[in-house]
């Protein structure tokens, strides 16, 4: 499998602008900037597009994961965070809120830790990956 996305880029670092299209569409000419990316600008940016890509990577893994074990996830809600500081991508930090019945406390742990390093947006990512979770 791959898949691909364009990014255009016109003009100065940081007077300049650009658009991102995905293979399927769903980012289709998305705007992006110097603005968008170090301060409130309209538009994504790079970072927020890692923070979603390894939310989403994990959320799966981790079902993927509970499945295998015989529980069916009622929901995962996986919100990342990603830390970029002087020019470098420092840490990806995930906070999973987890409803999942009939799972133990010790057993749920020894999935999420698999999904946090087995994910392959975490094996992609060369910085810290830290998973806090809540499971109800």
């Amino acid at each position: 499998m791959k898949r691909k996305a364009t990014a255009v880029w016109n003009g100065t670092g940081k007077e300049g602008k650009g658009h991102l299209t995905t293979q399927t569409g769903v980012l289709s000419q998305t705007q992006y900037s110097f603005s968008s990316r170090f301060e409130d600008g309209i538009g994504t940016n790079p970072e927020e597009l890692i923070a979603a890509a390894h939310a989403g990577c994990f959320a799966m893994k981790l079902s993927f994961n509970l499945s295998g074990a015989g529980f069916t996830p009622e929901e995962l809600h996986a919100e990342c965070t990603i830390t970029f500081e002087d020019g470098t991508v420092k840490a990806s930090t995930i906070a999973l809120k987890a409803q999942v019945p009939g799972i133990s406390s010790e057993q749920f742990a020894e999935l999420v830790k698999d999904a946090e390093v087995n994910c392959p947006i975490s094996k992609a990512l060369n910085t810290e990956i830290s998973v806090s979770y809540e499971l109800t």
